[in-house]
């Protein structure tokens, strides 16, 4: 199940925390100062800050911004309307909400903000073309069939297609399918590409692109 982090969440915020629940996602909770290790150990669909307090705006840029941030988490930030004026809206937020909000347009613009983010629809299927991953129950088809894949080919092209469009080293292939203690090559990510694109590509359909001298991102013509 899909977990949303909010940071720096205060009691008016349990509501809406409890409506998504409801929604299908589980609700975690972190400090700032704590937010990017919740990021880490979490991997989150998304975070929501709640800056109806006096956020730290430069250390709310620089979290959303930093290197160490799992790729493809969405954003969004609460606030209020008389804050509008102060926010800082190049921060990199991929939505807001404007506190007090009714619980149906906070859920919903939170999976918005996930799709947007990483194609991930409601039901928790991923759609990119005639491609499919039902991220619940770890299946793939294409064009409604279905295609037999192992598990690291899986998790491979989870990745890559959560992140559409966005180069993606081997090195960084390696760390973030297989963990920091892969001790294998570059090359495997190589070989499970290869095998990969001989199980969902063919004349009609082209997923993964190979970016000379650099990796591969999923990438939809």
């Amino acid at each position: 199940m899909r977990s949303i982090l909010f940071v720096e969440a205060t009691e008016e915020l349990r509501p809406l925390a409890s409506a998504i629940e409801e929604g299908g996602f589980t609700v975690a909770y972190a400090a700032m100062d704590r937010a990017l290790d919740g990021a880490r150990d979490q991997t989150p669909a998304a975070m929501v800050f709640c800056l109806l307090g006096r956020p730290d705006a430069p250390a709310i840029r620089n979290l959303l911004r930093s290197p160490e941030m799992p790729a493809g988490v969405a954003s969004l930030a609460v606030l209020r309307s008389d804050q509008l004026g102060n926010f800082d809206f190049t921060a990199g937020f991929d939505d807001f909400v404007i506190h007090p909000a009714l619980t149906e347009e906070v859920v919903a613009r939170v999976k918005r903000a996930i799709w947007l983010r990483s194609g991930v629809e409601g039901d928790n299927v991923l759609r990119a073309g005639d491609l499919q991953i039902d991220l619940a129950n770890y299946k793939v088809f294409v064009g409604g069939r279905p295609v037999d894949l192992t598990y690291k080919e899986y998790e491979l092209l989870r990745f890559l297609a959560t992140n559409r469009d966005k180069v993606f080293t081997r090195e960084a292939l390696l760390n973030r399918v297989w963990g920091y203690d892969f001790y294998g090559g570059a090359r495997t990510v190589d070989v499970h590409i290869r095998r990969l694109r001989s199980k969902i590509e063919d004349r009609t359909h082209t997923f993964i692109e190979t970016v000379r001298n650099v990796g591969y991102r999923f990438h939809l013509e």
